[in-house]
């Protein structure tokens, strides 16, 4: 239970990051930023880093498609709720529903494969850093923000 809270804050953080770096110039040099202080967390070999990247950077399209489509489809909706009735009220719960149990099941997938070419201490230290990489962006964003 307490791995699905995590993954879901994960989820809600990358969201975040990918609200604030779409469609910007620095929105490369991010990911180039992040590629960097993953490889450095994990202390990837190259051996690693070659089986490593292509899962990470596919599980990486495949959430993303996910964040769209729950941005078109379910929270594009929220902006006028009260002209919505129940019954399409209930349809937007069930189409969330679904989209998380297709996250969840993306995630657990990614988690196997995952496995298969890393250590389960570099698995939790992947998680572990992604969290640590939102944070310090985070914290860079509101220190540029002068917040």
């Amino acid at each position: 239970m307490k791995f699905i809270k995590i993954m879901a804050l994960m989820a809600l953080l990358l969201t975040c990051q990918l609200f604030f770096a779409q469609d910007r110039p620095g929105r490369e040099k991010i990911k180039a930023l992040k590629v960097a202080f993953i490889t450095e967390r994990l202390s990837l070999s190259s051996g690693e880093a070659q089986e490593f990247w292509p899962i990470y950077n596919d599980h990486e399209e495949t959430m993303e498609t996910f964040r769209i489509t729950e941005r078109t489809q379910i929270r594009a909706k929220l902006r006028n709720l009260d002209a919505i009735s129940d019954a399409e009220a209930n349809k937007l719960l069930e189409q969330h529903l679904k989209l998380e149990a297709e996250k969840q099941a993306e995630n657990e997938k990614f988690i196997q494969k995952l496995k298969e070419v890393l250590t389960a201490k570099k698995t939790i230290l992947l998680l572990k850093a992604e969290e640590d990489f939102k944070r310090e962006l985070i914290k860079r964003y509101r220190q540029n923000r002068g917040g």
